[in-house]
C-alpha cells in the first residue's frame, strides 16, 4: 500500500504500532488516546464468524480494528460524535486496509436510527464514558472530557441504543466499573437486557477488581454465568499470559 497524506500522522498526532505489528494506529498527542479498556472489552467479548457488530463511541477506532484483525468478524461499524476521532478513525482504516470490513459513522448514538446500519447488528460493543459529571474535575480536555465524562451520553443512553439496534437474542458486551456493578447490572435489566456473562477484571488477584466486563442478551433468560477473575499484571508487574495474548504479544504467552 502506498503512503499517502491520510496514511501519515499529522500535526498533533502520533503513530502507534499495536497487536505485535498487526495495526497500525493514529491517535491525537494530547486529546483523547485508546486505554487499556478498549483492549480488554474487545478481549472479553465472545464472537462469532457471522457476528456483525456496532461499537458505539469508537474514538479513534481501535476496537473496530481490534475485532476485525483479532476476531475475524463478519463486518463492524463504529460510531462517534466528535468530528474530530472520526477523521483519525476513518484514516486508521484506510491505514490498516479494513475498509472492506470497517465502517465509521459520524453521529449521536442518542438518535441514531437503526436503519443507519443497514444490515442486522448481531452484537453491540463499548466502553461507555462512566465518571459521573459531579464525581472529580471534569477534564479540560473536550476529547478526554467526552470520552470519559457522562458529558454527551451515559450508559442508559447506550443500552438505549442497544436495544435499538438489535434484534431479540442480540448480545450487548460492556466494561465498566467495577464499583458502579449494581447500576450496569440495573440498566441493562431495564433495558430489556438479562445479564449472562460477568467477568471481573483485577489489577493482580491480590487486589480489589477495578473494572467489570458484562456480556447481556436482548430477552434472554436470567442465568448469570460469573466467570473467573481476570488478572491484568501478574505480581511481578509483567502482564499475564492472558493479557499479553489480547495484546498479541507473542512472545510473552510462548
Amino acid at each position: 500500500m502506498s503512503l499517502t497524506d491520510d496514511s501519515l500522522p499529522r500535526d498533533g498526532e502520533t503513530l502507534d504500532i499495536i497487536l505485535d505489528g498487526r495495526i497500525k494506529l493514529m491517535q491525537p498527542k494530547k486529546g483523547y488516546r485508546f486505554s487499556m479498556d478498549s483492549v480488554l472489552v474487545t478481549g472479553l467479548t465472545r464472537t462469532s464468524p457471522q457476528d456483525r457488530v456496532m461499537d458505539l463511541g469508537t474514538g479513534c477506532g481501535v476496537i473496530p480494528l481490534l475485532l476485525a484483525i483479532q476476531h475475524q468478524v463478519a463486518h463492524v461499524t463504529g460510531i462517534e460524535i466528535q468530528e474530530s476521532l472520526v477523521s483519525i478513525a476513518r484514516r486508521n482504516v484506510n491505514l490498516n486496509g479494513l475498509s472492506h470490513l470497517v465502517r465509521i459513522i459520524h453521529g449521536d448514538l442518542r438518535t441514531m436510527p437503526k436503519g443507519v446500519v443497514g444490515s442486522p447488528i448481531t452484537l453491540v460493543v463499548s466502553n461507555p464514558p462512566y465518571r459521573e459529571l459531579r464525581s472529580g474535575r471534569l477534564n479540560p480536555d473536550k476529547e478526554k472530557a467526552v470520552a470519559r465524562h457522562e458529558v454527551l451520553a451515559n450508559l442508559t443512553d447506550v443500552v438505549r441504543a442497544a436495544s435499538r439496534l438489535l434484534a431479540h437474542r442480540g448480545r450487548l458486551a460492556l466494561i465498566y466499573p467495577a464499583r458502579r456493578l449494581p447500576h450496569l447490572l440495573s440498566e441493562v435489566s431495564q433495558g430489556g437486557f438479562a445479564p449472562r456473562q460477568l467477568t471481573l477484571i483485577h489489577t493482580n488477584l491480590e487486589t480489589p477488581a477495578k473494572l467489570a466486563h458484562l456480556e447481556s442478551v436482548k430477552g434472554g433468560g436470567e442465568e448469570l454465568q460469573v466467570s473467573k477473575p481476570f488478572a491484568v499484571y501478574q505480581m511481578d508487574g509483567s502482564y499475564t499470559a492472558e493479557m499479553a495474548a489480547m495484546y498479541g504479544d507473542a512472545s510473552a504467552v510462548s
